[in-house]
């Protein structure tokens, strides 16, 4: 394997649109996936829960984020930890775009496709499965 292959850069990769002012990329390693976001002011929030632990890395901007009935804020450097099953939301506070990387462990298959560009590094060559060429 050429090591070469397994850099990406989120700037280089296509963007999905989630929804008005929310745009996000995918990375991923064997069992841990990192999705970064990019949250415009004046976007649509969207409160929900999930069944899974969620790390939040504030890298760019400041943010606001709703956790159950609480609200804290935080900038560059902020690292949040939502546990399983609390309501929240996040939305920037002021002019710049906040970028969000969340990470789970483990991945979450609904967002399997965000990290499809990176299906060849994952694809098991016969030495590793035992089988012959």
């Amino acid at each position: 394997m050429n090591y070469q292959d397994l850099l990406h850069n989120w700037n280089d990769l296509p963007r999905e649109v989630v929804r008005k002012g929310v745009e996000r990329v995918g990375f991923r390693g064997d069992d841990v996936m990192c999705v970064m976001n990019w949250l415009t002011p004046g976007m649509q929030v969207f409160p929900h829960s999930h069944t899974f632990e969620q790390l939040v890395l504030i890298v760019q901007g400041r943010v606001r984020f709703h956790l159950g009935d609480d609200v804290i804020e935080g900038g560059p450097g902020t690292m949040i930890r939502i546990p399983p099953h609390v309501m929240h939301y996040a939305e920037p506070i002021g002019g710049e775009v906040v970028l969000n990387l969340d990470v789970f462990a483990p991945l979450r298959e609904d967002y399997r496709h965000l990290v499809d560009y990176q299906a060849s590094e994952f694809a098991k060559s016969p030495a590793q499965t035992g089988e012959s060429a």
